[in-house]
């Protein structure tokens, strides 16, 4: 009987073989009913944690692999072995495995930096950790940046009853809207850049809109914090004592995150003469395959070089990593016909996005735009999704960098900042997740942070429509 994996082996080899890419799926061919198996996905995410804890935590990558299947099959009868393969193999190999790998380097490197010192989590001290978070996430990307901070932050706070906010908020600044400066701060910042924004676009033209939210959002923390501050006070008892002085420890791996920074933009800047190399009909680029396996050395060197004892005062483990790594994994599969529908326009599904955003002079709306790109970042990936509203927008970064550029500015804004509405909207979000409960931390379910969100970021948004949308 075959396996499972053989059989994706062979569709894989199948799309290996044939003309079909996902991103070649026809979106005009696919009605609505396509996007139910990512729709179910979202829903096991978001309720079988609450209504079968026990059978979520042990078999989450059955089920998520048994939704992917749930899109598979059918496509492989309808659109056979080649097209389906084709999607499979352009989902792994030009997005699933960049994704993971990148994600992996930082989640390794930052892991393997301790921040030592008795610190104890006052609103003012969680503030300052906050903030500092969110200046990284620009630098080091919000993945990096999360990684680095939410460990020392979780430490600070487990002598207090009330630590749950610290950690949405946490999501919220460093792991979603600090990252909206620079190309390296968010992934579909970084796609604009590669279509032709220029470097320091974001940064000129986003920081009011950055310092409004980022600033907005310290505030309410602040204001938050101290009143639960001063209602508990302290546990008696820190359940992680450090008498020591302010400290780093594994040090080298801040030179690894310089070095997993570098990559990232020499992958985007480097044109070289070779053409790269085929297979099928994904290309691969010699900058994306340096990139990936430099990538991957990067994460070894972490885990020879750093001390374990490093790793175990951090209480390091992989389980958070594999967690997302399983779970986008269908993610990315499922998602692949939605995205192909709102890429068709006015052709597609989901027309009715298309309409939305324009004008009836034929004028792309900024207040929509970033409305619309913002709440699909919500629930897709929000780095296709920036790239599908910026080609609705016209697709020529010269027009949208300068008569467009309120328009840029909707698109990028709502990629980034409403990325933090839901666990899924930014991959370092389901992580920061991932490593609280690990420590012990009863986050919120998926739609009580999403009440979290709803309550704290939506009027922040409706404010930034009025004033600069």
């Amino acid at each position: 009987m075959r396996t499972w994996g053989s059989r994706v082996t062979a569709l894989l080899l199948a799309g290996a073989a044939g003309p079909a890419l996902a991103a070649d799926l026809d979106g005009s061919r696919f009605g609505a009913i396509w996007g139910l198996p990512f729709a179910g996905l979202l829903l096991s995410i978001a309720l079988m944690p609450l209504l079968a804890p026990a059978i979520w935590h042990r078999h989450f990558g059955k089920i998520s692999a048994g939704w992917a299947l749930v899109l598979l099959l059918p496509l492989l009868a309808r659109e056979g072995a080649g097209t389906t393969g084709g999607v499979l193999l352009h989902t792994a190999v030009a997005e699933y495995l960049p994704f993971v790998i990148l994600l992996t380097a930082l989640f390794t490197t930052a892991g393997g930096i301790f921040i030592r010192g008795n610190l104890h989590g006052s609103p003012g001290l969680n503030v300052g950790l906050l903030a500092v978070g969110a200046a990284l996430a620009s630098v080091m990307g919000t993945t990096g940046a999360s990684m680095l901070m939410v460990r020392p932050l979780i430490r600070a706070n487990d002598n207090r009853r009330h630590n749950v906010h610290v950690l949405v908020f946490f999501i919220f600044i460093v792991s979603n809207a600090g990252g909206a400066l620079t190309p390296l701060g968010d992934p579909p910042l970084f796609l604009g850049f590669l279509q032709g924004v220029s470097f320091f676009w974001t940064l000129q033209h986003l920081a009011p809109q950055t310092l409004f939210m980022v600033g907005s959002l310290l505030a309410i923390f602040y204001g938050l914090d101290r009143h639960f501050y001063r209602r508990e006070g302290v546990l008696p008892r820190d359940p992680t004592p450090d008498d020591h002085r302010f400290g780093i420890e594994g040090g080298l791996n801040f030179a690894l995150l310089g070095v997993v920074v570098g990559l990232v933009l020499m992958s985007g800047l480097w044109k070289p003469a070779h053409p790269g190399w085929q297979l099928g009909s994904v290309s691969l680029s010699l900058p994306a395959l340096l990139r990936d396996g430099a990538l991957i050395l990067v994460t070894l060197a972490s885990v020879v070089l750093t001390p374990r004892d490093v790793r175990a005062r951090n209480q390091f483990s992989w389980a958070p990593m594999l967690e997302v790594a399983k779970l986008f994994a269908a993610i990315f599969v499922t998602m692949a016909p939605v995205l192909a529908m709102l890429k068709a326009g006015e052709q597609g599904a989901f027309a009715a996005v298309t309409r939305a955003v324009t004008a009836p002079d034929g004028q792309p709306m900024p207040w929509a735009y970033f409305w619309f790109s913002g709440l699909l970042s919500s629930f897709l990936d929000n780095a296709p999704t920036y790239l599908v509203f910026f080609n609705l927008a016209g697709g020529d970064a010269a027009q949208l960098m300068t008569t467009l550029a309120p328009t840029l500015v909707a698109i990028s804004a709502g990629s980034v900042f409403m990325g933090a509405n839901s666990y899924i909207g930014n991959a370092p979000n389901f992580m920061v997740k991932a490593i609280a409960e690990e420590r012990g931390i009863a986050m919120p379910s998926f739609f009580g942070y999403m009440a979290w969100s709803g309550a704290v970021l939506t009027p922040l948004f409706l404010v930034m429509s009025l004033i600069w949308f």
